[in-house]
Formats: structure tokens, sequence, C-alpha cells
């Protein structure tokens, strides 16, 4: 799974869309905790929030779904897909919202509703972004590939959480 979410040298799934927007993400007044992106392919995960704490791991996977948990002047602690912890500077995040595929392979959908046609199916790990969700649907968009999918499909996205 660690290289499924890009955190090693490994491969990465097959559809994995790469998107470019500016950061603004880690702004002060905003809530938390709320979702945001890596805003970069190399990340430094750290113990505490300064550059005198050891680096503990670095992500290497740009736009891959994270949640800020804790904010300390520049810095925001976060929180990944597998639940690990770190701090990192808030110029290393972005606030686009990009979601994970969790699970299994899931089919994407042509309308909010289980029994709408495929649209394709997406393996675990892919990042796509994150375009609506409302009540247990998002819509997202995966390499160009729009459609729906359950919001228990995904993560990156709060269990009431609105996004428009």
């Amino acid at each position: 799974m660690l290289a499924a979410l890009g955190l090693s040298a490994g491969a990465a799934p097959r559809i994995t869309p790469a998107f470019i927007t500016p950061a603004s993400a880690a702004e002060k007044n905003l809530p938390v905790p709320r979702f945001v992106a890596l805003h970069s392919d190399k990340v430094n995960l750290r113990t505490g929030p300064g550059t005198r704490y050891p680096v503990e791991w670095v992500f290497t996977r740009r736009d891959l779904p994270v949640e800020i948990i804790a904010e300390f002047e520049n810095w925001r602690q976060i929180r990944d897909a597998d639940g690990t912890e770190g701090w990192v500077q808030e110029h290393m995040l972005t606030g686009k919202r990009t979601v994970l595929i969790r699970g299994q392979i899931r089919v994407l959908r042509s309308k909010p509703r289980g029994d709408s046609g495929p649209i394709a199916r997406i393996e675990p790990g892919v990042v796509a972004k994150l375009l609506e969700c409302r009540q247990e649907w998002c819509r997202v968009d995966a390499l160009g590939a729009n459609g729906w999918l359950r919001r228990d499909e995904v993560w990156g996205v709060f269990p009431e959480e609105v996004v428009e």
C-alpha cells in the first residue's frame, strides 16, 4: 500500500493525473481539520513544527490528499490515509482537493447511482481530482475519466462534507 501511495520508490498506480494549481491551502483562519493536497513531489514530514525537528518521512507524490489536523505558525500537522502524522511547512500544501481511491478496484459511474453505467475502473491508490460531493456520492476526475464514486470508496473528504 505504501508504494501505491507514492511513499516509497515503488511504481505508481496506472491512472494518476497531475494537477497544476497554485497553493493557498495552508492559509490561516480556515477550519481545522480540513483536507488539502501535497504541493510537491518531495515533502519532508517532520516530528515537530520547525526545521530543528528531524525528518521522519519523505512524501514523494504530488497531489496526494492529506488532512490538516493542527497549525503552528507557518507549520501544519498533517495525517495521511494510513494514519501517519507529522509536520510540514505550509507552502508544501495546496488547497486544491484530491481524493485517494481506497480498498479495491472501483467502478466510476456516469451518475450518482449504483445502477448507472460504468465509465472506468480505477485501481486503489489512484489520486483523482475531487470535483463535488453530495450526500453519499462524489464526482471525480481521474486522468480525464469524469464520473461518480461512493464517498466511502475514497479518502480525502469528510463523511458529511458538501463539496461544490
